[in-house]
């Protein structure tokens, strides 16, 4: 669906013509998983994916919003005096809340406004729709009532409205990358100091194919909590002897120095993914500074069997597409993306592989597992943003 189709949309909903348009894209995590919270760096892009919006400012205090993924809802409204949380305003309550998070830090949003919404990120695939509903308020407000707010508060805004204001434990990463994506580019983010830096990734002869595993991801939240767990207790008995306050501190020579420190050795290969995936993500910086794709490719590769057999998160479903992948000809690389145990893995394949890639791993995967993967043929795009408005016809 283009803003056109939305524009009609709108016209059908609220009797008026919208007069701005908006996108937020989705985003994948290329390398770097499960390094955020032990001090390391992670390696985002915003993806062509996205959610738009089309919208028009009203007289008076009412907020109406609607959205082309849950028809069923119909319109839902509220008053900007009344921004509290409310469980039957389901998927409304990312705008409300980012909303809410920008009146208070001071910013004047001076009436209410209608907005129709569509978006095209696989529904449950790990992409971050929820942080792209987020910043994609922000930018509409920002651009309706021009606001002028800083991108990195807008990115700040998004997390503490998927903390405070949702409930969800998650770091800065998935509105990092959707506020800050460049067309072309991963960014090196560092998620304790916000420091970063872009990556040119030149994928002309390439495509990123992102595979759904279709599987639900009910293990994903208590296995998150244990690993943290696991890491912050290698972590403790490393600094019985070293003066660090993170494993991404570390070196992969430090680590392989001192990790008779740490006692059980289920614990000591957690905390090994976090180093040398921090160290593989600091390399492939550096990789694509120089051009060399295919090098970052088998980087992918051994992140995937890290987070398999010293994480410990993957799961039958998701090495299978990997593992297909992996055998398939014109593959750089392939991994696993997101928490694990489910969601979805990423490969990056030569644009004349596509589609037999796609043919032949769904066939795999099928046959394995017994149920379809779904696949997205996807392109490194721009962080969330106004677009041009497109004429009604």
């Amino acid at each position: 669906m283009n803003v056109t189709s939305l524009n009609k949309i709108f016209l059908d909903l609220f009797q008026a013509l919208p007069r701005q348009a908006f996108f937020a894209p989705g985003r994948i995590n290329l390398i770097g998983e499960h390094t955020d919270y032990n001090g390391g760096h992670v390696f985002p892009c915003a993806i062509t994916y996205g959610t738009y919006a089309v919208a028009r400012k009203r007289e008076d205090q009412l907020v109406r919003l609607y959205s082309v993924n849950f028809p069923d809802k119909g319109i839902i409204e509220f008053d900007l005096r009344e921004l509290d949380y409310e469980k039957q305003h389901n998927w409304a309550n990312y705008p409300k809340g980012m909303i809410r998070y920008i009146m208070e830090a001071g910013y004047e949003i001076s009436s209410g406004f209608e907005c129709a919404i569509n978006g095209n990120i696989p529904n449950g695939a790990g992409l971050s729709s929820s942080a792209s509903i987020e910043l994609l308020t922000g930018v509409l407000v920002n651009g309706l009532f021009h606001l002028d707010i800083p991108r990195l508060e807008l990115i700040k805004l998004g997390k503490r409205v998927e903390n405070e204001f949702i409930g969800v434990n998650s770091g800065i990463m998935d509105q990092f990358a959707i506020g800050m994506g460049k067309v072309d580019a991963g960014i090196l983010l560092d998620c304790q100091t916000l420091q970063y830096e872009y990556a040119p990734i030149q994928l002309d002869q390439h495509k990123i194919i992102i595979m759904n595993t279709n599987k639900r991801r009910e293990l994903a939240d208590s296995k998150y909590n244990e690993r943290r767990g696991e890491c912050e207790a290698a972590l403790a008995e490393l600094q019985t002897k070293l003066p660090i306050e993170a494993l991404g501190q570390l070196s992969e020579a430090d680590f392989d120095e001192n990790q008779f420190l740490i006692k059980n050795e289920i614990v000591r290969k957690r905390a090994k993914h976090a180093v040398y995936e921090n160290v593989r993500t600091l390399r492939a910086l550096e990789e694509l500074k120089a051009g060399n794709l295919a090098v970052f490719g088998q980087l992918m590769n051994q992140s995937h069997i890290s987070l398999r057999d010293d994480y410990e998160v993957t799961g039958v479903e998701l090495d299978n597409l990997v593992e297909a992948a992996w055998n398939q000809p014109g593959v750089l690389g392939a991994r696993m993306t997101g928490a694990g145990f489910g969601g979805c893995a990423i490969a990056v394949v030569a644009n004349e592989e596509v589609e037999n890639f796609i043919a032949n791993v769904g066939a795999a995967y099928k046959n394995k597992i017994g149920y379809d993967a779904d696949f997205y043929v996807a392109s490194i795009g721009d962080g969330a943003k106004e677009m041009e408005m497109e004429a009604l016809i």
